[in-house]
């Protein structure tokens, strides 16, 4: 079954299961109050058998949904159960190493988990840059390093670094640049569309340098051109 049709599905259940709690009150109580006042003595006063009928209503929808407990209560379980696999998974679980015996060791450990740490906060901080489907967040694309920095390869010599470095306010602050295996200068990153561009530029032949003002207009104007022909052709 469609993951979202499952969701769907498991809600409407669970409305349904607690719209059947309150029935089953008003159900006991329709049937106390109506027990309540027809067999009270027809001796008795109005108000009374009202208030017999009341004390009986009340007693007599406690009863009703303590039995219908017995039966929702096993369906809430399995619903909760359902909805618990139905979620995503969104999160991995790690288990943490043994402790280390010697220093040699413990190094190792520590090494590992900051390399851990670097994919996963740029992962994070790559939101700054892609907040669409999560092209750039996807955690196992990242490798961290035992720096704190971290690379994800977009294409054949070309990757995306991630370091971190204080800003202005003395906190730290994600960088993003472009790396190739050229010798290039890195290239600053705000934007995933600057990664489309510098992709763009290698692929038509053009050096990979940051559209940022309108002096770089004209390279700007010939990528596109050259990009069209691109798209013909494919």
């Amino acid at each position: 079954m469609n993951r979202a049709v499952r969701r769907a599905t498991i809600t409407v259940a669970e409305a349904a299961t607690e719209g059947l709690d309150m029935v089953t009150v008003v159900i006991g109580g329709a049937i106390g109050a109506w027990a309540g006042y027809t067999y009270s003595p027809d001796t008795w006063s109005g108000d009374w058998r009202l208030a017999i009928a009341g004390g009986v209503a009340v007693v007599a929808a406690v009863a009703v949904n303590t039995l219908a407990e017995l039966f929702l209560n096993p369906l809430r379980r399995l619903l909760t159960k359902a909805r618990s696999t139905a979620q995503p998974t969104t999160t991995r679980t790690r288990t943490a190493p043994a402790a280390p015996a010697t220093l040699s060791e413990g190094l190792a450990q520590v090494a590992a988990a900051t390399e851990r740490d670097a994919a996963s906060r740029a992962a994070s901080d790559a939101w700054e840059l892609d907040q669409g489907d999560g092209f750039l967040r996807d955690e196992d694309r990242w490798r961290g390093y035992e720096d704190a920095t971290a690379s994800f390869f977009l294409a054949p010599g070309v990757w995306l670094h991630y370091r971190t470095e204080k800003n202005e306010y003395g906190r730290s602050a994600a960088r993003f640049t472009l790396l190739t295996g050229d010798g290039d200068q890195p290239v600053p990153i705000a934007h995933v569309q600057e990664i489309r561009h510098q992709l763009a530029a290698r692929a038509a032949g053009l050096p990979a340098a940051p559209v940022t003002d309108s002096s770089d207009r004209d390279q700007g104007d010939v990528l596109d051109d050259d990009l069209t022909g691109l798209h013909a052709t494919a």
